[in-house]
């Protein structure tokens, strides 16, 4: 397709009313059909976009007219995986003079996979106006993904590689997504292992009053049972958060939800946070948890300590939570986590430990790379190539405040 800006604005105007069109009646499975269809107008041949597997290791081609013999391409080592990983635009020449396109698959901040459009004919390279459409177009698509994946089950079909349990399907139906970020923090989550996952549960929020609200809770034991214990803690969590309640009266009214729920079975720690986006304040309180560690300068300089409560649904808390207090500086970064990372197994035996912990976000910090990135990598290196062995669930949540990054998870046309 040739033209110039105003000819683009005018293709993007049709673009726009019949993807919408078309797409407020559809079901989930058509999808890839209409985007493969009306990306015509703009001069694309062949439409084929992928969704990220709840591993993050293989980008899945979701069935479409274009998709017949496609096999899943790794997040490791492929064009693909770099466009995924990085979150950037990577333009291709094939040989027969096709230009292909690359784009991240992004619904506001949280990566699905990776769009790939191909245009035949194109001499010269894709002007800058059809790429920023491209990129555009991308992110109605995700947008579009998210929404109808609400209402079915077939883009959770395509993305899952194993069988999941039943204690699984109830935790990743509860947490939030993986990645949320505003202009001044990224904040990033961990849940292993994803298919397996039994008592381990994350939740947060972005509120009006500027504060960030963001928590970890892990149940005692494994499957269905534990899992049955987070999601409730969860569902406390937020409730006593939207009625505007502390850490404090929100570890309070757990403990008493779990104690009244399950008076003698189960308890569940939690570390409980509220970091104030505008002035970098972050308080938080330990309910038998392990503490937070901070890294400022991408290095680890302290776990954040104060005297733990203890554990939630026991009702042995004798006096009101330790809170504490934190001021942050531009460019530090918060990771909550379970004991679960801490106890993974080397090859060697020993632990992973929390220092080997903080060891490795620092060397992802020195490459620049953002939190959702990190937590990937710091899964891959766990799981994928052996530098430790997961005994027990294993979750993260990674807190960026004001490092720069917050763009770095967008394209570069945004």
């Amino acid at each position: 397709m040739s033209g110039g800006s105003a000819e683009i604005q005018r293709l993007a105007g049709v673009l726009l009313q019949e993807v919408l069109r078309r797409t407020h009646l559809s079901s989930a499975s058509d999808l890839a059909t209409v985007f493969a269809e009306e990306a015509r107008t703009i001069g694309v041949n062949q439409l084929v976009f992928y969704l990220v597997d709840f591993e993050q290791k293989w980008l899945v081609p979701v069935p479409g007219p274009a998709n017949e013999g496609r096999e899943p391409l790794s997040v490791q080592g492929t064009v693909a995986g770099r466009v995924f990983a990085s979150t950037s635009i990577v333009p291709l020449q094939d040989k027969d003079g096709a230009r292909r396109l690359w784009l991240p698959l992004i619904d506001g901040t949280e990566r699905l996979g990776v769009t790939e459009l191909t245009f035949a004919g194109h001499d010269a390279p894709l002007s800058e106006p059809l790429v920023a459409l491209c990129e555009r177009f991308s992110h109605l698509m995700a947008t579009l993904i998210t929404n109808k994946d609400a209402y079915s089950d077939f883009f959770k079909v395509v993305r899952r590689r194993a069988p999941m349990t039943v204690a699984s399907e109830l935790l990743w139906e509860l947490v939030p997504p993986q990645v949320l970020a505003t202009d001044a923090f990224v904040l990033a989550a961990l849940l292993e292992p994803c298919y397996d996952i039994g008592g381990d549960a994350y939740d947060y929020a972005i509120n009006e009053s500027g504060v960030l609200h963001f928590a970890v809770f892990d149940a005692m034991g494994h499957g269905l049972a534990a899992a049955g214990v987070a999601a409730f803690a969860v569902s406390v969590y937020r409730r006593s958060r939207r009625r505007g309640e502390g850490p404090a009266a929100t570890c309070a009214a757990i403990d008493a939800a779990v104690h009244e729920q399950y008076p003698t079975s189960r308890f569940v720690t939690g570390l409980i946070a509220e970091l104030d986006v505008g002035s970098g304040r972050l308080r938080w309180i330990s309910a038998g948890h392990p503490a937070p560690l901070l890294l400022r300068g991408g290095q680890l300089i302290k776990a954040l300590d104060v005297t733990p409560s203890p554990p939630l649904g026991m009702r042995l808390a004798t006096s009101a939570p330790v809170e504490g207090d934190e001021s942050l500086e531009p460019g530090d970064m918060v990771l909550l986590y379970t004991d679960g990372l801490t106890e993974a197994r080397r090859p060697d035996g020993e632990l992973f430990t929390e220092e080997r912990l903080g060891e490795f976000i620092e060397r992802q910090a020195v490459n620049g790379l953002p939190a959702p990135e990190t937590l990937r990598r710091l899964r891959e290196a766990i799981i994928e190539r052996g530098e430790g062995a997961l005994r027990d669930d294993a979750t993260a949540l990674l807190v960026e405040w004001r490092r720069g990054t917050e763009r770095a998870i967008l394209p570069e046309t945004v």
